[in-house]
């Protein structure tokens, strides 16, 4: 085969896109020329931990959202690889909710397994993607910060797998350029205990503000304060924790809310959310939505509908994770190797407009669960990615939420079974609470 295909992020859907092409190669198929560009030094996108912020060595926006004694704030049943268990890897059921190591440790392993660590290139940012109608090609321009030059090469298909967790959404308010304290975004959000006995406000009520309010309460912040814009969050929080309504300024280190009340404080972190952002793509290439289950000109959340050789993974508002780029990889190259045919524009249009007008009547999370389990099934059908029933891992969440609401500190303690072995994951070692080491060796000792 002569096509050529540019896959631009090597994270976990990045990853899947070469897994997806690898296991293709393993059956006997002929599959293009394939060529990730990382601009990292190694894979696993936002799971490649770093301590910088900001810039990285070369000047680059720092990709990282993770931050030290971070675990998985959903069950490891609901981002399971159909392909690769966690039990294959581990040699053995491990509990629901690991931390940041042990999740990298999974992604890596079945990577290293396949061996196509040599189809990316590291150090390698892509500056720019545009589109020659005459050539029919992609010209994508790369940065090679290993040889320091700039150079350009063509593709029939170009895969953008990027994420859209990385560039931070940041409002400001009034008196933050006073404020005799320290503001970050939870993308810069880094170690909890850099907030031992302060006394925290925290803007916004994402799985951040939830996640990294429970972190610094857990490593010995003094008082968390969130602060909602249209709802609290309404779980049963330590009594040093409170939900306020929105900040309205900042005077020296006195928050005043829009009701009146005021709480002095030491730190501020937005949990404001990330916007999609492809600086590097072509102003008619570039992918334009909001964080939502079913984001706009996406055929099959996948193919992009004003030209089918172009394609996004992993832009959806998520529930699903691992194994839903899974099945986005496997359809998007069964199209590239032409297993697959994808209909006019005018009909993938409809059928965009059609999933969306679904998502709108979803009335609450757990049908949005179902919704995202429905999807990630109907792709899986469509190749020969292994099949599994998503009613199991939706069963996960479920009992994961029903946790929450009972005791949002203790939902972790708790085990779901896993769609692929039947296994029931056992109860971890120490409480959540009371495991301040969370490395992988620390985690997996029985």
């Amino acid at each position: 085969m002569s096509k050529r295909v540019a896959i631009i992020g090597a994270g976990p859907s990045g990853l899947a896109q070469l897994r997806a092409f690898q296991s293709a190669k393993e059956k006997g198929a002929d599959i293009p020329d394939i060529v990730c560009f990382e601009k990292q030094s190694d894979w696993g996108g936002l799971w490649n931990y770093t301590w910088r912020t900001g810039l990285d060595e070369h000047g680059e926006a720092v990709h990282c959202s993770m931050y030290r004694y971070l675990w998985s704030n959903g069950p490891k049943e609901g981002l399971e690889f159909a392909d690769y268990s966690f039990e294959e890897h581990f040699g053995r059921p491990i509990a629901s909710y690991p931390p940041r190591a042990v999740l990298w440790d999974y992604i890596k392993g079945r990577v290293e397994k396949s061996g196509v660590r040599s189809w990316i290139r590291f150090n390698s940012p892509v500056r720019h993607v545009a589109y020659d109608e005459h050539e029919g090609m992609f010209h994508v321009t790369v940065k090679d910060h290993d040889k320091e030059v700039e150079y350009t090469e063509e593709f029939d298909h170009v895969i953008v797998a990027s994420g859209h967790f990385s560039t931070p959404n940041v409002p400001e308010y009034p008196g933050f350029d006073q404020f005799n304290g320290r503001v970050l975004h939870a993308h810069d959000f880094r170690d909890a205990m850099e907030f031992k006995d302060k006394n925290i406000l925290i803007i916004g009520t994402s799985y951040s503000a939830e996640d990294i309010g429970s972190q610094c309460w857990k490593y010995g912040a003094r008082s968390i304060t969130v602060s909602h814009r249209t709802a609290p969050m309404g779980y049963k929080w330590p009594d040093n924790w409170e939900e306020v309504p929105l900040l309205k300024k900042v005077d020296k280190n006195t928050a005043t809310f829009i009701d009146g009340k005021q709480k002095e404080i030491d730190a501020i972190i937005l949990c404001t959310g990330y916007i999609h952002f492809f600086p590097f793509m072509a102003e008619n290439l570039k992918l334009k939505t909001n964080n939502r289950l079913y984001p706009v000109n996406l055929y099959n959340g996948v193919v992009w509908e004003h030209n089918p050789k172009l394609m996004y993974l992993a832009m959806q508002d998520q529930w699903y994770t691992f194994n839903m780029f899974d099945a986005q990889a496997w359809y998007a190259r069964d199209v590239i190797l032409g297993r697959l045919d994808v209909p006019s524009q005018a009909e993938m249009h409809e059928d965009i407009d059609k999933w969306r007008a679904a998502e709108d009547a979803i009335p609450d999370d757990y049908a949005a669960i179902e919704f995202q389990g429905q999807y990630t099934m109907d792709l899986m059908a469509l190749t020969d990615y292994p099949p599994f029933d998503t009613k199991e891992s939706n069963q996960a969440f479920f009992e994961w939420k029903k946790h929450k609401k009972e005791n949002i500190m203790t939902f972790r303690d708790h085990g779901h079974k896993s769609a692929l072995t039947g296994s029931v994951a056992p109860a971890h070692h120490t409480p959540w609470k009371d495991a301040l080491d969370d490395s992988l060796e620390s985690y997996l000792q029985t």
